[in-house]
């Protein structure tokens, strides 16, 4: 019968009477609020576990008892070891036992001390919650409480209260902790020798301890595993078997697996059993791998790196390496993967998509690379070299900064800073102006956690687009998740693109694939089971941050090597450093396909060939796919037709007729981007000079590669106090001679390489350098001199 059938049977009874029915009521509800709720208020351990229930970590409750939350079930062989050890009549008494109690006072009585009690398993749980003295007016309350017990809670709960709490030596409380600490596995796995060995240590536990007292163990260990034997719960070679079994010797440490999620999580979950999304085997093979790439590079003094795995499809963080096994003075206890860094250069395919998706870019399109100051900044590409011009996806996959500050410069510092803000990018949070063209080679911070999410999130993107009828969803760049059956919202279906559309990304994706590898893995593409990976390295200034962030279609992983304490270090590269680690992770996931092509979101147009601009009437062109919001692209400018006589001589319409003229189309690049373009680029032919009858037209044909424009230039000393010359530069194709003059007097010319130097005292200097023809070019110098 229920509480309530009870309470309804003797209110009955005693409703002629008012005041046995006063009486009655009040002990009723003296009897019904009675037990505290919730029955233990101790603190318990914070534990974390993986997605299948394998303990990653653990942090010690506030009082520094062992104690882990309590379980909704016990395993079934301590279940019916404990109940037979401690409580034969368990699943037939309500609370206790009168003939169990009987008898122990009995044998109490008889020896003149306690020998036995007769206490069940629910009066245990009762006295664990309370931790009174014992004398028999508290055994009595206990008694009261007991009943009261079985009235909240099953059988099966009240187990599970007492394995959660019971004592089992030293500072280890609970059948979890115990099973860890003294057998190194879970409850479940425990043996018949092990689970009986931990039914019998809570009833003495300060007597009975392993690794001492080890023959009083041994004996209660056996006699109950022979009692097991006896009620025919375990057979005979089960029972020599688990006789056989040693006893625990020494503790097991805790597995920390993920001591640093174990930090982040308890921040603001403290006492609680988590269950989270990480994969125990993958978080494992992490480890090692992090373990091993840490003793290699500390010995260039660089101690700390981490680590992010996430499911695409789920968000879900499937490994979760904060931070690599050092010691104490190297910020071992750090956890990398949330703190802000500088971000080198991985917000670069950020930067492309963007420009793709506004229409401002074509994937092949050619973007200046020469030597560039602006407003004082001179941004340097990573090898000190120049190519005049590039492919933009050339200058993504080959991480070029000069092209990459002057993308930005076109696209707008302001709209970037929007859309990394869009992307979720939290740690980016000064005005735009503080950055200014930095903000692309690493001038802003960011965490691993939010670029892994928001290339997820981009990955996320393109897939849905691909499997869903071109459609997106509004809330793709949601959040990752830690939490084990916790489920995103991923937003309504809808045909607006969330931040980017699909056909950006995917050509952003295509050209990453094409970075090259680190040393070992060049020839990837020439084997069949070679890991197709759209990825991304970055190094700060300074050597002080190396990443590597790369995705399939499936997962994103994220790697940062350096220093917690921001030293840097030489040779502290994304690719020599970060990219190593990165590609031994994704080794250990499940291979998974490439992105499918988003054909919805794409078009084919004509291109030239070698300018990758819309091809015009004077290129040769071919067919690419570009984003549909491409369509206001450039037409190609790089292409020109030209007029040759019979000998290659330039021509003008002035010189000579139509008849003797060829009409040739040319790819013709500013002055500057020829002369660094040609040097790296043997079959690029200059434009034929004019026959010596011709007057060449008004075009430009040299440029100042410095100075540039505005600015002042500082003079230095050398060693021995001298003030050094400003060397200007000026690109100029022709093998012909350039005069130069400073401030209307000549004072020398150059032929083959023309640089110059210009000894001037403090302030501004008008310097014209003229060829042959009369063609000049003028430029201010606004010197300051030591």
């Amino acid at each position: 019968m229920t509480l309530k059938g009870i309470l309804k049977a003797v209110g009955q009874k005693i409703r002629r009477n008012p005041i046995k029915s006063g009486v009655a009521t009040i002990a009723l509800v003296a009897y019904y609020f009675c037990l505290q709720s919730p029955l233990f208020d101790k603190p318990y351990a914070t534990v974390v576990e993986s997605s299948t229930g394998e303990l990653l970590a653990a942090r010690i409750a506030t009082d520094g008892q062992w104690r882990f939350p309590t379980q909704d079930s016990v395993p079934e062989k301590f279940e019916r070891c404990i109940t037979l050890y401690e409580d034969r009549h368990f699943y037939r008494h309500f609370g206790f036992n009168p003939v169990a109690m009987a008898n122990a006072a009995y044998d109490n009585f008889k020896a003149g001390r306690t020998v036995r009690g007769g206490s069940t398993l629910t009066q245990q749980v009762i006295r664990l919650s309370r931790s009174q003295n014992r004398n028999y007016f508290e055994k009595f309350i206990e008694l009261i409480l007991a009943t009261r017990l079985e009235f909240r809670h099953s059988k099966e709960e009240i187990l599970a209260l007492y394995a959660a709490h019971a004592p089992f030596g030293g500072n280890v409380v609970g059948l979890d902790m115990a099973a860890w600490r003294y057998f190194g596995v879970r409850p479940h796995q425990l043996s018949w020798a092990e689970s009986a060995t931990l039914a019998v240590l809570p009833n003495a536990p300060g007597l009975i301890f392993p690794g001492r007292n080890s023959d009083a163990l041994k004996r209660k260990r056996d006699r109950l595993l022979a009692r097991l034997h006896q009620s025919g719960i375990i057979d005979k070679a089960t029972l020599e078997l688990a006789i056989a079994e040693p006893l625990p010797e020494k503790p097991y440490p805790l597995p920390q697996i993920a001591p640093h999620l174990l930090h982040r999580l308890g921040k603001t979950q403290s006492g609680k059993r988590l269950s989270t999304t990480i994969d125990a085997s993958l978080q494992a093979r992490t480890n090692d791998i992090v373990a091993r790439y840490y003793q290699q590079y500390k010995t260039n003094e660089v101690h700390n790196l981490c680590v992010l795995v996430v499911d695409v499809k789920t968000r879900n963080v499937l490994a979760y390496v904060g931070n690599s096994p050092t010691d104490k003075n190297h910020g071992k206890d750090v956890d990398i993967i949330g703190a802000p860094r500088s971000t080198g250069s991985v917000l670069k395919p950020l930067l492309y998509a963007s420009m793709l998706d506004a229409g401002d870019l074509l994937p092949e399109q050619l973007v200046a690379d020469v030597p560039t100051q602006i407003s004082g900044y001179s941004p340097q590409n990573f090898n000190m070299t120049y190519d005049g011009a590039v492919p933009a996806s050339a200058a993504l996959s080959r991480s070029l900064n000069i092209p990459s500050v002057l993308m930005l410069k076109d696209f707008g510092v302001y709209r970037f800073y929007d859309r990394l803000r869009e992307l979720h990018l939290s740690h980016i949070t000064k005005p735009p102006n503080h950055y200014g063209l930095s903000l692309i080679l690493g001038g802003a911070e960011s965490s691993l956690w939010d670029l892994v999410r928001a290339y997820s999130a981009m990955t996320s993107t393109l897939n849905h687009f691909n499997t869903n009828n071109a459609e997106y969803r509004s809330g793709e760049f949601t959040d990752l998740n830690l939490i084990s059956g916790f489920k995103r919202s991923f937003g309504k279906p809808t045909f607006d693109k969330p931040v980017l559309g699909a056909a950006s990304i995917y050509l952003t994706y295509q050209a990453m694939k094409e970075v090259n590898r680190p040393q070992g893995d060049e020839a990837w593409k020439f084997y069949d089971s070679s890991l197709e990976i759209a990825w991304k390295t970055g190094t700060s200034f300074g050597n002080r941050d190396a990443w590597a962030i790369g995705t399939n279609s499936r997962y994103v992983v994220g790697v940062w090597v350096g220093n917690a304490s921001g030293e840097g270090r030489p040779g502290l590269t994304g690719v020599e450093s970060a990219a190593p680690v990165l590609f031994d992770v994704f080794n250990l996931l499940p291979r998974s396909g490439w992105f499918t092509t988003p054909l919805n979101d794409l078009q084919e147009v004509s291109v030239c060939t070698r300018s990758g601009f819309l091809a015009g009437e004077y290129c040769q062109s071919k067919n690419v796919l570009i984003p549909l919001s491409a369509r206001q692209a450039k037409v190609c400018k790089y292409h020109k037709p030209i007029h040759l006589d019979k000998n290659g001589w330039r021509v003008t319409a002035e010189c000579e007729t139509a008849d003797n003229m060829n009409t040739r189309n040319w790819f013709v690049l500013p002055p500057v981007m020829e002369w660094y373009y040609k040097a790296a680029h043997v079959d690029y032919e200059p434009l034929p000079a004019y026959r010596t009858d011709c007057a060449p037209p008004d075009e430009k044909r040299m440029d100042f590669i410095y100075p540039q424009e505005s600015g002042k230039i500082y003079l230095t000393k050398d060693f021995d106090g001298q003030v050094q010359p400003v060397v200007v530069k000026v690109a100029y194709m022709p093998k012909e001679p350039l005069f130069w003059y400073l401030n209307g007097k000549f004072f020398g010319q150059t032929k083959i390489f023309h640089e110059m130097p210009v000894k001037a005292g403090s302030g501004r200097h008008y310097l014209t350098v003229v060829n042959r023809q009369g063609q000049e070019i003028n430029r201010w110098l606004e010197i300051v001199a030591p």
